[in-house]
């Protein structure tokens, strides 16, 4: 089982535009997802969704872009706000099985499977540590600046930025975490201040995944199972230049107290039931919602291949009755992460990669608005102006109010006449529109002809020349 912690952002798919993600959603207060897209999905006639990837404003609305999870607030009624995403939205019934728990980590939205809820505990309490035995003299008060400068810490990264101190050994036979493996830590985690930031009994992450911070991820690897340490890690290691809102400032180090409980094989996404391959999977895009959000669109693509590829492993078993409800439950989740890759593939300005995912999309969901938007405005950045504006004509019949699908059929108009203001889209009352979706081309006013430049030049000349003729005449008299 993997677990991710995020702080809640704004809607991205969380089912991403960041969706999407899908096309992850959300304003574009937060990492800007908010594009025209994922308002098409919002139904809002008159919200403009990004087009192409040739412009700024067209990726993924907040809303769309990536499902994101909310910051839990510290305090005894810590609330988990969950996100509003549109498509989010599913059986109550899908909801009841696969439902996300809280654990009992400390300013994290994690995750947990619901097999497993008797283990969690309802609230933690700062004044708890989870190392009762090992409250050292780093642990409670030495400065950051003096644990950096130590030199009973051992050096992980060689450059005195990432440090452990061993507090107890471990199993000396036992091999290191490896990439790869599912590994359940006990951890906690605090600001110089000893503001407790992170706090988990069990958490389960695997190596290589992003699941966690690079500096958990470098820690992990350098100890053996049953072994208690102290982790110190510069901010170039957790949350960098951004931080992580609202508990962690920007450029802050950060000490941790972990646990190596379990080391295990990760378990083939195969083996596993449906409902356990949609609860990693949206981990997974969670966690890419959450790169996306802080503008990291590379790990937020990642993320969202990882979630697809989780998704995308079949079940062996067609007997169950409900494998056909199921397998639709699974493709709605992969059109989510879908659009939310594409978003974050726009945000690469991986134009052919984005135009590639929307077909994907499409394949399974013929009438998103959002894929045939994108995937309309990027073949007409691309060119391919014949199938751009049959895709804009179908995203048009679907959503006959929406203005950004009228404004991109315009421009696509004047693109085919190359360039030339000879016609242009002209949007019909959505009322009258019905089935008729053909482009409304009205001619444009032909500009009344004036006197030519040539023949007030040519008159000049003539009058000039005539009163130099003159002068010259004068003189010579």
């Amino acid at each position: 089982m993997q677990v991710v912690s995020i702080t809640l952002c704004s809607d991205m798919e969380t089912e991403p535009c960041c969706e999407e993600h899908e096309d992850p959603a959300a304003e574009p207060t937060e990492p800007e997802v908010t594009e025209a897209i994922s308002k098409l999905s919002d139904g809002d006639s008159h919200t403009e969704p990004p087009c192409g990837p040739a412009e700024e404003g067209e990726e993924l609305s907040g809303k769309e872009q990536a499902e994101t999870a909310s910051c839990a607030e510290e305090s005894k009624n810590t609330e988990i706000k969950t996100p509003s995403d549109p498509e989010q939205s599913e059986d109550t019934g899908c909801k009841e099985r696969r439902k996300l728990k809280k654990t009992n980590s400390w300013k994290m939205v994690r995750f947990q499977d619901p097999s497993t809820e008797d283990d969690v505990l309802e609230r933690d309490s700062s004044a708890e540590s989870l190392f009762p035995e090992y409250a050292t003299v780093e642990w409670t008060s030495s400065t950051f600046e003096e644990l950096f400068a130590a030199n009973d810490w051992h050096d992980i990264t060689g450059d005195r930025l990432l440090r452990k101190k061993l507090l107890e050994s471990g199993d000396p036979l036992a091999l290191s975490p490896a990439w790869g493996q599912e590994v359940t830590v006990k951890m906690q985690c605090v600001l110089e201040d000893r503001t407790v930031v992170e706090k988990d009994c069990k958490l389960v992450l695997v190596i290589g995944e992003g699941d966690v911070n690079q500096a958990l991820e470098e820690g992990v690897m350098s100890m053996q199972k049953g072994e208690i340490t102290l982790l110190l890690a510069d901010s170039q290691y957790t949350y960098g230049h951004l931080g992580r809102e609202p508990d962690i400032p920007a450029w802050a180090p950060l000490l941790y107290q972990l646990q190596v409980l379990d080391v295990r094989e990760k378990p083939d996404p195969l083996t596993l039931p449906i409902d356990d391959r949609i609860r990693i999977s949206n981990q997974k895009r969670e966690r890419g919602n959450f790169h996306f959000q802080r503008e990291e669109y590379s790990m937020a693509a990642r993320a969202y291949c990882m979630a697809l590829d989780v998704l995308t492993t079949g079940s062996r078993d067609g007997s169950d009755g409900g494998v056909e409800a199921e397998e639709e439950e699974v493709r709605d989740y992969r059109v989510k992460c879908l659009n939310n890759l594409a978003t974050a593939q726009l945000k690469l300005e991986q134009f052919d990669k984005a135009l590639h995912t929307s077909r994907d999309v499409l394949t399974l969901e013929p009438n998103n608005v959002k894929s045939l938007f994108r995937a309309g405005k990027l073949l007409s950045d691309m060119g391919q102006y014949k199938e751009a504006m049959e895709v804009l004509k179908k995203a048009l019949k679907l959503e006959p109010a929406t203005k950004a699908i009228h404004v991109e059929l315009s421009k696509l108009v004047k693109r085919q006449s190359g360039g030339k203001d000879t016609q242009e889209w002209r949007a019909k009352p959505a009322e009258m529109l019905g089935e008729n979706i053909a482009p409304f081309l009205i001619p444009s006013k032909k500009k009344r002809s004036g006197i030519s430049w040539k023949f007030i030049l040519g008159a000049l000349i003539v009058a000039l020349g005539s009163l130099v003729t003159s002068m010259i005449l004068t003189a010579r008299n």
